[in-house]
């Protein structure tokens, strides 16, 4: 049975809720990437758990490998999802385990490397994996014409969760300091995450009714068949395949902005934890505005020409970062980045709804993610050796150590710009408007 449309009374109270929920859970997921992507725990991990540029190389492994794991487990689990009508359920499991693990991170301590690289990647798998499902969720809740507008408040009310987890941490950290209260407030966010998704669970009912089992079929042969058929299917909408290959490249360039931005203000600009927190509150302010800019003009514009200024304005950001000397500057890059890449990230999940067939939503989720975490396990740990590397090759050269691990970050920033690029490149070959009419309108690209 494909998903039932969403009702036309777009002011119900029962719909208002259903979209509310959907906020609130981003509003608590953005928390845990505020505090343990960008401002607290990478750069405690890499500093004080390792220290030095090892640090830097083990943090994008520690990334990659928890992106790897989710871009093999995601789509089977989508489509498994999307058969039987869970992805409440998954969504819960994967947030159940994001939760627990970024509590637990709370133990962590200098020269634990082993124990804080395996609780973390734990962590980022249940919140990597969770926003597949999450995704799902939004063409359920929103019409094609309205599917900008709400991805974008989504992202803007997640990046407003992310700035008041921060506003509750940083008076800890100011006022009392010390690493034992940097490990307090993972455990805070672990809270804060876990009390904003309870009203997705509570308000959200999941339109897409479970099928019955053919017969001498299990729910697991039955991910993996339907898992092939969406790729089958998926090989005759080119403009999305196009779309996935291209953004298979520029996610790789946000990624690897967002998991070493606390890392790059700590050894480029000499940036404490105080004042990192506030770079990252700086952000997130500007990503609320940029995720409600963006997703009006997708509504008004396109998908693709949202895309391709926000793509501008990520890219001006980064070779802008490679020169930058100062902290000032930093922080005046830092705003216009979260602007810039919130946009990226919103349009780009809006951009899979319209190019996905309906009632199909998890299953061509789960190829985003499975473009998406798969770029995203090359791009981090590719940033992170090569800064290590690069860092490696000036010490030999007789520089000391500060100054070589400076060296490698501020040369490993171009492969974040290179990867930007190219996937603006390619996104230019996308014809939205004939993918969107492949998907809805039952007209194959190839015919």
């Amino acid at each position: 049975m494909q998903t039932t449309a969403v009702s036309h009374q777009t002011t119900s109270p029962s719909r208002r809720k259903e979209i509310w929920g959907w906020y609130l859970y981003d509003f608590g997921n953005s928390a845990y990437a505020a505090v343990v992507l960008l401002a607290v725990y990478s750069a405690y991990f890499q500093g004080t758990v390792v220290g030095g540029a090892e640090g830097s190389r083990l943090w994008g492994i520690s990334v990659g490998i928890a992106m790897l794991v989710v871009a093999i487990i995601s789509p089977v689990l989508g489509s498994i999802a999307d058969f039987s009508g869970s992805k409440k359920r998954f969504l819960f499991l994967f947030t159940a385990i994001a939760c627990v693990f970024t509590a637990t991170l709370f133990f962590v301590q200098a020269g634990d490397v082993v124990l804080g690289m395996t609780l973390f990647i734990m962590a980022e798998i249940g919140y990597r994996a969770s926003q597949v499902y999450y995704n799902g969720l939004l063409p359920e809740i929103a019409r094609p014409a309205e599917m900008g507008r709400i991805s974008g408040n989504g992202w803007a009310i997640g990046s407003a969760g992310g700035i008041v987890c921060l506003l509750i941490v940083l008076p800890l950290i100011v006022i009392v300091g010390g690493g034992f209260v940097v490990r307090l407030s993972l455990l805070i966010t672990a809270v804060f995450f876990a009390l904003s998704a309870v009203p997705i669970f509570l308000w959200l009912r999941e339109k897409a009714q479970p099928q019955p089992l053919p017969p001498g079929s299990n729910i697991v042969t039955i991910g993996f068949q339907r898992l092939w058929r969406t790729v089958k299917k998926a090989r005759h909408y080119r403009e999305f395949i196009k779309f996935m290959i291209a953004f298979l490249i520029f996610n790789d360039g946000i990624i690897m902005a967002l998991d070493f931005a606390a890392i790059i203000g700590t050894v480029l600009f000499g940036m404490e934890q105080q004042g990192l927190i506030i770079f990252i509150i700086i952000v997130q302010i500007t990503s609320v505005i940029g995720a409600y800019v963006f997703g009006i003009a997708t509504d008004r514009w396109s998908g693709k020409r949202a895309l391709i200024i926000s793509l501008l304005l990520m890219i001006a950001a980064v070779i802008w970062l490679f020169f930058a000397t100062s902290q000032p500057i930093f922080f005046v890059i830092g705003a216009l980045a979260g602007f810039a890449l919130t946009g990226v990230q919103s349009v780009s999940r809006t951009m899979v709804g319209k190019l996905s067939p309906p009632g199909q939503s998890a299953e061509f989720y789960g190829l985003f993610a499975v473009a998406g975490r798969t770029s995203s396990f090359i791009g981090p740990t590719l940033y992170g050796i090569f800064a290590a590397e690069i860092a490696l090759l000036y010490a030999k050269q007789g520089e000391t150590a500060v100054t070589a691990e400076q060296l490698g970050q501020r040369a490993a920033i171009l492969t974040i710009a290179a990867f930007l690029i190219v996937g603006l490149v390619l996104l230019l070959w996308v014809n939205e408007k004939r993918g969107i009419e492949a998907a809805h309108g039952g007209l194959e690209i190839g015919d």
